[in-house]
C-alpha cells in the first residue's frame, strides 16, 4: 500500500500519532489530507489496539484552513456539469464527520497556529491541548468564505454566541491562553513540553475501559441534544447494559484486590 502522502501516522502503545504534514502550506486540508485523515481514522477506529487518537502538526502550524489555492483552481473556469468546490466541502464535511463520531478519545494537540478548517478540525476533537504560542481564529471571513464543518454551527455552542461572532466576524487569532477560561481549549503548556504532555494525558485515558470510555462519549454526545431528565434516563439505559460488562467486573475485582485492573473493551 502506498504510503500517506500528506500525514505522518505513529503508533505509540495504545496511542495513534497523527501528524499533519504540509509545513510549507501551514497543513492546509487538500483533497489529499483530507482523505488520508478520513481513512486512517477509520482503520484506527478498527484496530482494538489502539485506545486514544491524537492530532497534531508538523511546523509552526496546526492547520491554516483549506487549501484555498487549490480548491479556487480546480473551481476556476467553466465548470461544465461537476462542482470541484461542493466535492471538496463534502469531503472535508465527512472527513470531520468521521473523526466526531470516532468512538475512541480524540486529542487535537495544537502546536501552532489553528484557523477556519483548522480550527473546526480541533473542535472535531475530543479535547484540546495547545502549546502557549499557539494562536486561534477563524478566518473564513477575510476571504468571503462562509464556514462548513461547525465554524458557525459548533463553535457558538463551544464558546457561547457573543464569543464565536467575535472571532467569526473580525477573522481575528486569539492566543489560546484566552480561550481556556471560555471552554474551548483544555490546557496550555509550554511549546517545548506540549508532545510529552500530550502523550502524558493520552496515556492515561488509554489506561481506562475502551468500553466505558466509548459509551461516555456517546451519552455525553447524545445527551447534549435533549433535556436533563431525557438525559438521564439515557444514563440510566447504557449503565444498565454497562453492568453487565467484562470492564465493570474487572474493575471492580481491581479495586478489591487493589491491582491494576486489565480492561479488555467489552
Amino acid at each position: 500500500m502506498q504510503p500517506p502522502l500528506t500525514i505522518r501516522f505513529e503508533q505509540r502503545g495504545a496511542v495513534a500519532w497523527i501528524t499533519l504534514n504540509r509545513p510549507d502550506a501551514m497543513n492546509a486540508l487538500s483533497e489529499t489530507m483530507c482523505a488520508e485523515l478520513r481513512d486512517v481514522t477509520e482503520r484506527c477506529e478498527r484496530d482494538p489496539a489502539i485506545r486514544v487518537i491524537v492530532l497534531t502538526g508538523a511546523g509552526r502550524a496546526f492547520c491554516a484552513g483549506a487549501d484555498l489555492k487549490g480548491v479556487f483552481e480546480s473551481s476556476a473556469g467553466d465548470p461544465g456539469p461537476s462542482d470541484p468546490m461542493g466535492e471538496f466541502l463534502d469531503l472535508v464535511g465527512g472527513m470531520m464527520d468521521r473523526l466526531r463520531v470516532c468512538p475512541k478519545p480524540t486529542i487535537a494537540a495544537l502546536n501552532g497556529l489553528t484557523m477556519a478548517g483548522g480550527l473546526e478540525l480541533a473542535m472535531a476533537c475530543d479535547l484540546i491541548i495547545a502549546a502557549e504560542s499557539a494562536r486561534i481564529g477563524d478566518a473564513h471571513a477575510n476571504f468571503g468564505v462562509f464556514p462548513g464543518a461547525g465554524g458557525a454551527a459548533i463553535l457558538p455552542r463551544r464558546i457561547g454566541a457573543t464569543a464565536a461572532k467575535y472571532l467569526l466576524f473580525t477573522g481575528d487569532t486569539m492566543p489560546a491562553r484566552e480561550l481556556v477560561p471560555l471552554g474551548l481549549v483544555n490546557r496550555v503548556v509550554p511549546d517545548a513540553e506540549l508532545v510529552s504532555e500530550v502523550e502524558k494525558i493520552a496515556l492515561r485515558i488509554a489506561s481506562k475501559s475502551p468500553l466505558v470510555l466509548r459509551r461516555m462519549k456517546q451519552v455525553v454526545a447524545d445527551g447534549l441534544e435533549q433535556p436533563q431528565a431525557s438525559a438521564l434516563r439515557l444514563e440510566r439505559l447504557v449503565l444498565d447494559a454497562h453492568r453487565h460488562s467484562h470492564d465493570i467486573q474487572e474493575g471492580l475485582a481491581a479495586f478489591v484486590g487493589k491491582r491494576t485492573p486489565d480492561f479488555k473493551g467489552y
